[in-house]
């Protein structure tokens, strides 16, 4: 009999967290496995399509908890989490990228990315539908970013995967806080 989640004022019931808990460190204890064997790339879903994020940016994957609120912040920033004393602000990536309604369900989850530029670290958090799977290059070729979309201008390129063709995300990009309230502006 498979349990049904019970989500109250935007935040799942606590044997719903523990049970995505446990997937998600199952999911993070692959990761690291595959990350020896030359993972390059965690994949998730966002609006039923493909994105992926280079594994070594991904510094931790967190259950959807609704975070505290930023007021004046662009309405896909969500806010803000505590992780272990640092404040770490979240993005609903949905919103960010217009690509369909917000919902958070059971199998919503908080990416949590850092970069490391020159000068600073920068954490972010990013909500996306599920996470779907570690990728490995292998063979396959990075295709440079088609179209023009809210998406184009984040993108490091286009790779297959199986039958479907992932968005590979740039985490320098993604993290950049000034264009991000620039264009909320």
């Amino acid at each position: 009999m498979e349990q049904q989640s019970e989500v109250v004022n935007g935040n799942f019931s606590d044997s719903s967290k523990k049970n995505i808990e446990l997937q998600a460190q199952s999911l993070l204890q692959n990761v690291n496995e595959e990350v020896s064997e030359s993972a390059d790339f965690l994949s998730f879903e966002l609006a039923s399509e493909l994105y992926g994020v280079e594994i070594k940016d991904v510094e931790e994957i967190r259950v959807w908890e609704k975070p505290t609120p930023i007021p004046r912040a662009p309405k896909y920033v969500l806010g803000v989490i505590n992780l272990r004393g640092m404040i770490v602000p979240v993005i609903d990536l949905r919103a960010r990228f217009n690509v369909g309604r917000c919902e958070y369900l059971p199998t919503t989850v908080v990416i949590v990315l850092r970069f490391s530029g020159e000068e600073s670290e920068r954490l972010m958090g990013l909500v996306v539908d599920a996470v779907s799977d570690v990728i490995s290059q292998g063979d396959n070729e990075l295709y440079p970013p088609v179209g023009d979309s809210e998406v184009t201008s984040y993108l490091q390129g286009l790779i297959n995967v199986g039958e479907h063709v992932m968005s590979l995300l740039d985490t320098e990009e993604l993290l950049n806080i000034e264009r991000i309230l620039r264009t909320a502006a």
